[in-house]
């Protein structure tokens, strides 16, 4: 800043010379009078950290593929029925890890549906890679006959744990997937890597259920209806709906893409249509207050 102190009306010699000094200058002056001594700095062009601006947000670009299963993204489910038979079934396995444990310690008193899965963890662990993956698939597939819940249980829908699905050799698409997911975890494939997955299969217009596995960064398909593993990618018509693990039941979301967005938010879309209809099966009551946060909307 340059500063000329003389009046208007002043010409020629009558006008003093001119004062020029700089803002950065004044404030030193100010400085050393309030005793801050000489090496005190202070920049005019920094405004207090408590004052608002209008400057705009560093953006970045959503990531157009997220790391969950076909691509997409996962949020917490609001509470519902999928929760309830999620958390009955944890209880439940963790009751069935007893009996396995005491059949590791006294085989001779293990009961039949408990030393054939018992069995199965073993042929798995044997195993590593992709091997491990298609033991338990395999080993699943070929254990369980294919019954409804209707025909089985005479109700709509029932997940049920290994041992009660080994105890019969019959469970429907759920009860495969639940099996397989403990089968791995207990030969020692990591949790977070496996996710049961609860999709639409648009193929043939039902709701089914199927474990997802990523090894090597890609997600694989374990299903009750293949023989064989599919990358994630090729199950090409399936919309996802729901993924479950330890960490609970979780909804899928597919990313705005090539949408700039400000550091630390997120925003993404539905990765079903709004107007595909909540599965009977899931239970699910939409909650208005859930509908949307952070960008993301449940699948309806």
């Amino acid at each position: 800043m340059v500063v000329d102190t003389t009046s208007d009306f002043m010409t020629g010699s009558d006008r003093p010379p001119a004062t020029f000094f700089s803002i950065n200058a004044v404030l030193a002056k100010l400085d050393r009078q309030r005793g801050r001594g000489p090496d005190a700095v202070r920049l005019a062009s920094l405004p207090p950290s408590h004052t608002a601006t209008d400057a705009p947000l560093a953006v970045k670009e959503v990531p157009t593929v997220g790391l969950e299963p076909f691509g997409l993204f996962t949020f917490r489910a609001p509470d519902g029925l999928l929760w309830r038979k999620w958390r009955g079934v944890e209880a439940a396995m963790a009751k069935e890890q007893a009996v396995l444990d005491q059949c590791r310690n006294d085989a001779g008193n293990c009961p039949a549906n408990a030393a054939q899965f018992q069995r199965l963890i073993g042929a798995v662990s044997s195993k590593s890679g992709r091997d491990k993956l298609e033991e338990a698939n395999h080993g699943v597939n070929a254990a369980i006959r294919y019954v409804s819940d209707y025909s089985q249980h005479g109700e709509a829908d029932r997940w049920s744990t290994p041992l009660a699905t080994f105890a019969t050799g019959r469970g429907d698409c759920e009860d495969y997937a639940i099996a397989k997911y403990v089968a791995l975890t207990a030969a020692g494939f990591s949790q977070n890597d496996l996710q049961l997955v609860l999709v639409r299969d648009r193929a043939v217009r039902q709701d089914h259920a199927v474990l997802a596995a990523r090894l090597d960064g890609r997600w694989l398909i374990l299903d009750n209806r293949l023989s064989a593993l599919i990358e994630d990618s090729d199950a090409s018509s399936f919309t996802p709906l729901f993924a479950i693990n330890q960490h609970g039941v979780h909804l899928f979301a597919a990313p705005y893409a090539k949408r700039g967005i400000p550091d630390g938010q997120v925003e993404a879309a539905p990765a079903a249509s709004a107007g595909a209809g909540t599965p009977d099966w899931t239970g699910f009551e939409p909650d208005s207050e859930n509908m949307s946060g952070g960008g993301l909307m449940l699948l309806m």
